[in-house]
C-alpha cells in the first residue's frame, strides 16, 4: 500500500499563534511536540507543517483536526502533505547556492525532508524548493 505522508499541512494559520497551534496539536493528537512531532511555521504563506516522528494515522489525525471545535473557531484547514510538495522561499540572499538551500531544507531540525529540486530566482530573491516525501526508501 502507498505510504501515508507523515506530514500534515495547516493553512490559514494567521489567527493562531505558533505557540497556540503547538498546544492545539498536542491536545488533538495526545502527543508531545519535539518528542513525537515537529512543526515548521511558514508565516509568509500562512502555513504550518506538522511532521510526525512517531508513526501515527495521519489521515485519522486530519479528520480529528477538521472536527475539532477550536480548529473550526480559528478557521484552520488541515490536509495531508502530498508526497511531493513545493514551497516558495522568500528573501533569499543572492549569494545563496542551491546546495546550501538543499541542505537547509533537508535539515530535520528545520522540519525538512528529502529535497528533489531547488530553483533559484535571484532577481526576485526567491527560490522554489520541491520535496520528495518518500519515507523509508
Amino acid at each position: 500500500s502507498a505510504k501515508t505522508s507523515p506530514s500534515v499541512v495547516f493553512e490559514n494559520i494567521q489567527g493562531c499563534s505558533p505557540k497556540c497551534l503547538l498546544m492545539l496539536l498536542e491536545n488533538i493528537s495526545g502527543l508531545t511536540v519535539d518528542d513525537d512531532f515537529t512543526v515548521e511555521v511558514i508565516p509568509e504563506m500562512n502555513v504550518a507543517v506538522a511532521t510526525f516522528i512517531k508513526s501515527i494515522d495521519t489521515e485519522g489525525f486530519v479528520k480529528k483536526c477538521l472536527q475539532n471545535k477550536r480548529v473550526k473557531e480559528f478557521k484552520l484547514s488541515a490536509r495531508l502533505l502530498e508526497l511531493t510538495w513545493s514551497i516558495k522561499a522568500e528573501n533569499v540572499p543572492a549569494s545563496v547556492s542551491t546546495d546550501y538551500l538543499t541542505v537547509y531544507f533537508e535539515s530535520v531540525r528545520n522540519g525538512g525532508g528529502p529535497v528533489s529540486d531547488v530553483q533559484l530566482f535571484p532577481e526576485e530573491k526567491s527560490a522554489i524548493i520541491t520535496f520528495c516525501h518518500h519515507k523509508g526508501n
